[in-house]
């Protein structure tokens, strides 16, 4: 977005040089044309050096040795012209050669380059465009080899091109600002020698100042010109390296092991194509520039001057998503749950250092006076979080208490009355999603209660049995994501939900476990269900009898969790306590006052 604003500064500039050029080159062709006009054409000639000093170029407005060298040449011009003979012929011949010509080819030759290779790269951005738009739409289901290499290959090859014409272009851009000098000087001087040369009384009316004064001009353009051919080879050297170097970027979605994902930035931009609803059922990717401002997600078109504001993603929820057969898709969701935007990162690498990024920057990393290195040091702790040790003592020697693992802020210090071994069992896998009915292995119960296949009103508007009717009177919907669960060995104190949160949290954030289960949490007289808000089949059913520990993140409201004691497990002869962690909408403590009523 900065290289575009940039580029829009210099195309301006060429045509604020291009249309001050063609008035300039009038001027002189009115010197060359109209002999009977001579007086005339050198004084529009010499107001026009006294406006430079008001011109408006971007790159170009504080040159004071330009202007005051154009004033000189002005005040020289007005009292030459008044020396002029009738010898037009000649006159006419050294005002070909030495002025026209020069102004010529500046004019016909170096800004018609510049209106060419803006034309090229005009062209090549937009082949770009379309190559990366194929890609994108490439199916992650039923991918074709043969196909997905024929895009791949278009991408490299338009991307290559559209690199190697923009360094041309900038190169052609930037050496017109010595052409300029030159086109403007030379003229000038070749006006001013076949003045010299054809005036008889030359040598009463030019003193040897005005002469010493030309000669300085002469070596000041011959210096400017050195000084273009030094820049110009230099900017080819550099184009040659940077093709060298921007070889390997050019492919879409390069090698995450020679290119590694970098986990700890609480900074990014990039493009991104963000999926927009055009209907019930349809929708259109656009491709932006998106940008992350302190703890905003912005967004910026292609001719915008400023970005504009996507979304607040303090306290935010980002998560992979399947999105119509498109890879590397995320969604983000606002910390309130009324906003959210699917967007499409370009590779692998982009995608997974978007959703780290954004994951960062949710928790506020990014106020710190360090933000890099607490982001490390958070998620080096979320590594150590989910490595047990042998006893708390020697996890209470290694603690510090500056870091917070995950996001669960300052609950790893309120474990000092409990032994980590106490609260979790060591060798329990997480599950992170919902697989069968925790219903069907409580004692006690019917079958029929807790079927994985039973559809549900969640509104109590069907026709059922008594107890359904009873149990909607006092019912409340929340829209819930299961984060995961695992076995606990405590089902006494809320210590226990603090750590499987950290557990679960950490577990996530080291194997990049991004996806989440959305359902809806339905609370009645004597049940918890989990129901899926499409098909609307209970997922699981948790009788209340059995939830004997309930509590909420003490900093994120949003996260909750809470025991379930059933029968069997690892050791059947025993009663088991699994934890259940979720997030909702901000809503956890309500999910908490529906299950104490």
């Amino acid at each position: 977005s900065q290289t575009r604003s940039l580029l829009g500064v210099f195309e301006e500039d060429a045509a604020a040089i291009s249309n001050y050029i063609n008035q300039l080159f009038q001027a002189m062709h009115r010197i060359y044309d109209a002999q009977n006009e001579l007086s005339a054409a050198t004084h529009l000639t010499s107001k026009l050096l006294k406006e430079y000093e008001k011109q408006r170029f971007p790159l170009g407005g504080d040159d004071e040795v330009m202007t005051s060298t154009l004033q000189q040449f002005a005040k020289v011009i007005d009292e030459a012209s008044t020396c002029l003979s009738s010898c037009h012929a000649v006159l006419s011949t050294q005002l070909a050669d030495a002025m026209m010509f020069p102004i010529t080819q500046f004019k016909e030759r170096d800004l018609k380059e510049i209106l060419t290779l803006k034309e090229v790269f005009q062209i090549a951005s937009n082949d770009h465009d379309a190559a990366i738009t194929r890609y994108s739409r490439l199916s992650k289901r039923r991918e074709n080899e043969k196909i997905k290499a024929e895009v791949t290959e278009d991408v490299y090859t338009s991307r290559k091109k559209q690199h190697q014409t923009m360094m041309h272009y900038f190169c052609a851009l930037n050496t017109l600002q010595y052409k300029k000098k030159i086109a403007m000087l030379e003229p000038l001087l070749g006006y001013m020698q076949a003045q010299i040369n054809f005036f008889k009384m030359g040598s009463e009316n030019l003193t040897e100042q005005l002469e010493e004064f030309l000669t300085n001009i002469g070596t000041s353009v011959q210096n400017v010109r050195r000084e273009m051919e030094c820049e110009v080879e230099n900017m080819q050297q550099t184009i040659e390296d940077l093709e060298v170097a921007s070889d390997p970027l050019y492919l879409p979605d390069p090698d995450t092991t020679k290119f590694p994902v970098h986990r700890n930035l609480t900074r990014k931009a990039g493009y991104l194509n963000a999926r927009n609803k055009t209907g019930l059922v349809s929708s259109s990717w656009e491709r932006q520039f998106y940008f992350t401002q302190g703890g905003n997600l912005m967004s910026q078109a292609r001719g915008d001057v400023a970005g504009g504001l996507v979304m607040d993603i303090d306290n935010c929820s980002v998560m992979a998503v399947d999105c119509e057969d498109r890879r590397y898709c995320f969604q983000i969701t606002s910390f309130d749950g009324k906003k959210s935007s699917i967007l499409q990162a370009e590779s692998k690498k982009d995608y997974e250092e978007w959703i780290c990024t954004i994951n960062n920057i949710s928790k506020q990393i990014y106020l710190s006076e360090n933000p890099e290195e607490i982001a490390a040091r958070v998620n080096q702790s979320a590594l150590e979080a989910v490595t047990p040790s042998p006893s708390f003592q020697q996890r209470h020697e290694s603690m510090r208490p500056t870091v917070s693992t995950g996001s669960l802020g300052s609950e790893s210090a309120a474990l000092s009355a409990l032994s980590l071994d106490s609260l979790v069992a060591p060798d329990t896998p997480i599950q992170f999603d919902i697989i069968s009915p925790v219903s069907e292995d409580l004692p006690g119960q019917a079958k029929s209660s807790g079927q994985s296949g039973r559809r549900t009103n969640p509104f109590g508007e069907s026709g059922g049995s008594k107890s359904e009717t009873e149990d909607s009177i006092l019912h409340q919907l929340f829209i819930v994501r299961f984060l995961g669960s695992m076995e606990v060995k405590s089902n006494e104190s809320p210590d226990v939900v603090y750590e499987t949160m950290r557990q679960i949290l950490a577990a996530r954030a080291i194997h990049n476990v991004f996806r989440m289960t959305e359902s809806h949490l339905l609370v009645t007289c004597d049940c918890l269900k989990l129901i899926d808000p499409q098909t609307q089949v209970t997922r699981l059913r948790f009788p209340l009898p059995n939830v004997v520990l309930y509590a909420t993140h003490q900093e994120n409201k949003r996260l909750f969790g809470f025991v379930l004691r059933t029968s069997g497990g690892r050791v059947e002869s025993r009663q088991t306590s699994i934890c259940y962690i979720f997030e909702s909408n901000n809503e956890g403590e309500k999910v908490l006052v529906m299950v104490i009523l």
